[in-house]
């Protein structure tokens, strides 16, 4: 669908019959949360930039447009979407990524795709056009429902257009690797993170720990002379982002777990892979949910079944009762027939 009014026609039909619908941009996150039933809503058409000026480190573009066509646009300007932005697939849209709300290596140091948010335009589950946030970094009075859209999954409504925050790219960027064993890695991610080093990735797997600088000239060659490491001829960090690593094609499920960096490991059987100066593990293994689950939250932490199962059961972290019925709330409030994505994040919803 190309037209906004048709959108909405569409989304009217759909609350008067009470007919849920499964909201899709460009496909390449269906893997992603549980399964939803109902007729697909194709918003990849609604599609364009809206606006944007280099100067301002805004750009606004509808939800359907590709994410690929956003960061060339970016990229020629010198800046980038500082989150960095799992694809996963060449037909990502820039809605299926907020609605996502997934970021890639960059994430600690560069903020959340949630942090980029600076309004949304939505088409709620009564057919009305909603704006929320706005256009620059200091408008926002009150509750700030824009970036409540990030990871949504496209349960709160649909959304039209999205207003994002970008940053300058680097002058430069270098990898080093290190040899180390899994101890010895996380002592170190945990001392770098103190320091004022120009950190923008992690990843440590198999006894090899990857560490990404970006900045200025001077800035990144002081930290590769404080840190030492090998130069390497590839770096890993597009296929840490889009999961093509061999780690990420292994057979298995696949689960996404955020600690604090500083966490202890975590001890469990199956292969892991680190990011995020430790805050970010994924676990291939075989342990039922509920002890994974048990496990990770005595840490501090969450778990998310990020890869291999049926999308029948739950995904995501379960919920407190008083934030389960904070998220019943906020969804009867924006999408009162539940017609959006039901179930896609939690059953019931």
């Amino acid at each position: 669908m190309h037209d906004e009014a048709e959108l909405r026609e569409r989304v009217l039909r759909a609350a008067a019959n009470k007919m849920p619908l499964c909201i899709r941009g460009g496909g390449g996150k269906d893997f992603y949360g549980r399964h939803c039933d109902g007729e697909l809503l194709d918003v990849s058409g609604h599609r364009g930039i809206v606006s944007y000026e280099p100067s301002e480190l805004v750009i606004t573009a509808r939800a359907g447009t590709p994410l690929a066509e956003i960061e060339a646009l970016l990229a020629r300007n010198g800046q980038l979407l500082p989150f960095e932005p799992p694809h996963f697939g060449p037909n990502a849209t820039l809605g299926g990524m907020v609605a996502a709300g997934l970021s890639g290596p960059r994430r600690p140091w560069g903020g959340s795709a949630r942090d980029a948010v600076l309004g949304v335009k939505l088409l709620n589950g009564r057919g009305e056009v909603l704006r929320f946030g706005g256009q620059v970094m200091k408008n926002v009075a009150g509750y700030d429902l824009s970036r409540l859209m990030a990871g949504a999954l496209g349960t709160l409504g649909v959304l039209l257009e999205v207003s994002l925050k970008v940053l300058p790219r680097p002058a430069e960027e270098r990898t080093r690797v290190f040899e180390l064993g899994a101890e010895a890695a996380a002592a170190r991610q945990i001392e770098w993170g103190r320091l004022p080093l120009s950190l923008s990735g992690t990843l440590y797997h198999a006894g090899r720990l990857h560490v990404r600088l970006c900045g200025s000239g001077q800035g990144v060659q002081a930290a590769l002379d404080r840190l030492g490491g090998d130069e390497i001829a590839e770096s890993p960090w597009l296929a840490a982002r889009e999961q093509t690593l061999p780690f990420f094609q292994g057979e298995g499920t696949l689960w996404r777990i955020s600690l604090p960096a500083a966490a202890p490991a975590l001890n469990l059987p199956g292969e892991i892979l680190t990011e995020w100066g430790g805050a970010l593990r994924w676990l291939r293994t075989d342990l039922p949910a509920e002890t994974l689950r048990r496990r990770v939250s005595a840490m501090g932490g969450h778990a998310t079944l990020f890869r291999g199962h049926d999308g029948r059961g739950e995904v995501f972290q379960p919920l407190a009762p008083a934030m389960l019925a904070l998220h019943q709330r906020l969804k009867l409030a924006l999408d009162p027939h539940a017609i959006f994505n039901p179930g896609r994040l939690y059953e019931g919803l």
